[in-house]
């Protein structure tokens, strides 16, 4: 964390803007849109490659989640991302961590918050952290989870961040079914 603060605040001082890309990894072409949209808008893109415990109701769908590191590297680069931001789950959630970020409202218990109920509140626990770290000027995230996407710009509004949520369009399989 240090370390990318460290680097982000030379590129602010040099006049430069921060796009950030909250991931979890395991990237796909969708992904790289998002990634190739933030480094056309700013002068330095951050990509978060975090498996964000707090956000899975189910212990067996967090130890099955992908874990791509390598590859996921690989294609930020091919992109054009600065940085590929990968803490360790210690460095998020260190011993005796005990803040989350909730979001009191309806949006959070429809949809996929019906049958996740802590879902959302581990989402905007670490995008509140990623905020605070990376300090971006603009977040890009899919409009794929609709959802997500309006709690997240909800969570921005409420929590004053001044960062631009950008929506972006949903990469599609030829058929149409969302990558």
């Amino acid at each position: 964390i240090k370390d990318l603060q460290a680097e982000l605040t030379v590129l602010r001082a040099q006049g430069k803007k921060v796009g950030l890309v909250p991931t979890m990894g395991a990237l796909h072409v969708g992904h790289a849109s998002l990634v190739k949209r933030s480094v056309s808008e700013n002068g330095v893109t951050v990509v978060s490659v975090f498996v964000n415990p707090t956000q899975f109701n189910d212990k067996n769908d967090l130890a099955k989640y992908p874990r791509t590191l390598d590859a996921d590297c690989r294609l930020l680069e091919d992109c054009g991302a600065a940085f590929a931001f990968a803490p360790s789950v210690e460095e998020m959630y260190p011993q005796g961590f005990a803040t989350y970020v909730e979001l009191r409202s309806d949006m959070t218990r429809q949809l996929c918050g019906k049958s996740r109920p802590e879902h959302f509140q581990g989402v905007c626990t670490v995008v509140s952290k990623l905020f605070n770290i990376a300090s971006p000027d603009k977040a890009f995230f899919g409009e794929k989870d609709a959802q997500q996407l309006a709690v997240i710009r909800r969570m921005s509004r409420d929590m004053s961040y001044g960062i631009e949520i950008v929506g972006c369009p949903t990469v599609r399989e030829e058929d149409g079914l969302a990558k």
